[in-house]
């Protein structure tokens, strides 16, 4: 099965599950041990779980980066970083620009995926 850490790692931690790769390109700082999907011989094999604060269209420009200011400076916080590292959460901290870019990457990435194996909502 294919899951996020923050869902599986307590249970591969217990013992009731092994994982076998992550899908990251690289290791998660949480399961040291566990191999990326590329390490394991797919190469090319990435897929991430991301989170984010998102805003209504149109919120003004300087309201923007403000939010996005303060939200980098929290997620950078030694206990932020520690609590998020507890619950297998990487804090990245990005701009408007970075997450528009990350969110169009997996758009198309996802949609040459669908278009390839001929996906069809039902």
């Amino acid at each position: 099965m294919f899951n996020n850490p923050l869902s599986a790692l307590p249970y591969v931690k217990a013992g009731r599950l092994r994982a076998l790769a992550v899908t990251s390109l690289k290791r998660a700082a949480a399961a040291p041990e566990v191999p990326t999907m590329v390490e394991s011989g797919y190469p090319g094999f990435e897929a991430g779980t991301w989170y984010a604060f998102l805003a209504p269209a149109g919120l003004p420009r300087d309201l923007q980066a403000r939010l996005a200011s303060d939200i980098i400076t929290v997620a950078q916080m030694d206990d932020v970083r520690a609590r998020f590292a507890a619950l297998a959460i990487e804090s990245m901290g990005s701009t408007p620009e970075q997450l528009a870019a990350v969110m169009q990457s997996d758009l198309d990435k996802w949609a040459r995926v669908i278009r390839a194996a001929n996906i069809k909502a039902d």
